[in-house]
């Protein structure tokens, strides 16, 4: 059996696809697969696909008739994975060399469902490690230890699917798997699912994935209808959590985390195209009605006085006339 399933989604990053193609070069090993998708790109990303698969050392290339978007795409490479283990790349970002060995080896000597790790932000020359806002490492825990406390930031907090391992008994369980066609915030529903339901982790101070910020055709930089698939995200991560066993416990967290993305984004609302800037404050006042209400009212006396004064004048203006005159 492989070891190693790495899949890696690309889509019009014919500029960075060069990197991220060296850095998985750099970690080829006889017991690795690399699943590079190409959702359906425009550029010259796919030519440079198909030359990694005849010239990279366990290199598959797929490619999407269709732009589906990275939850999708990475879904059809963990539908053709066939390792123990299973990791992510994006595209745009890149490895250092032996990273894959060394994550195998913690994962292999912690024998977990999962570990997650740190990893270098990249902003044109500058250089930042992000590092798991979970203080304990090199230690298996229960996952849903790590969630709480509802106003730090915790493990939940820290989505990114390619800083870490997972072993394939979660794939086989239906926990890897992301909400297909959501265009961003895919991984937020992801996370928390592993934390409420997978059994161990832990968390190590591996450095090794090079995550690159202010790419021009990320998501994270454009400001059209598709960045508003987080309202969606957020609330399946609230609806899931309402239906958890410990909903009393978690929902203050699921719930806070949902305000401050909105909040986020309201105060951010003049990077979007002005329809849907309008379209953001719509669907931000029906997802705070959708809300448990006293969870939301308890989240929002814990906020500050900016973004609570901000959630709290959209929620009125939101809310039935017999609600707002309370």
């Amino acid at each position: 059996m492989l070891q190693l399933s790495v899949i890696v989604p690309f889509y019009n990053v014919q500029d960075f696809a060069p990197e991220a193609l060296a850095g998985l070069r750099a970690n080829a090993a006889p017991d690795t697969e690399f699943i590079l998708i190409d959702d359906c790109s425009t550029d010259r990303t796919g030519d440079l696909l198909e030359q990694a698969a005849r010239d990279l050392p366990g290199a598959v290339h797929v490619r999407h008739a269709k732009n589906g978007g990275l939850a999708t795409a990475r879904n059809t490479g963990l539908d053709r994975a066939r390792g123990r283990y299973v990791t992510f790349l994006d595209g745009d970002d890149w490895l250092a060399p032996g990273h894959y060995r060394r994550l195998l080896a913690a994962i292999a000597e912690l024998d977990c469902d999962f570990v997650r790790t740190d990893h270098v932000q990249c902003a044109g020359r500058a250089r930042t490690v992000h590092r798991v806002p979970h203080g304990r490492r090199g230690v298996v825990q229960d996952p849903r230890s790590a969630i709480l406390p509802a106003a730090y930031a915790t493990s939940v907090d820290y989505a990114y699917a390619w800083a870490g391992v997972y072993h394939r008994r979660l794939l086989d369980d239906g926990l890897l798997h992301f909400p297909d066609g959501l265009r961003t915030a895919e991984d937020r529903p992801w996370i928390w699912r592993l934390h409420r339901e997978a059994r161990t982790f832990a968390v190590v101070g591996l450095l090794g994935v090079f995550y690159r910020r202010g790419v021009a055709n990320s998501l994270t930089q454009i400001g059209d209808v598709r960045q508003l698939d987080f309202l969606r995200a957020f609330d399946q991560v609230v609806a899931e959590t309402a239906a958890d066993r410990d909903a009393e416990l978690l929902l203050p967290k699921a719930v806070r985390n949902f305000c401050a993305i909105i909040a986020h984004h309201l105060k951010n609302s003049e990077r979007f195209e002005k329809p849907v800037a309008r379209r953001l404050r719509e669907m931000s006042a029906e997802a705070l009605r959708r809300m448990p209400q006293h969870v939301l009212a308890e989240a929002l006396d814990t906020m500050d006085a900016d973004r609570s004064e901000l959630l709290r004048r959209l929620h009125r203006r939101g809310a039935p006339a017999e609600v707002a005159a309370r």
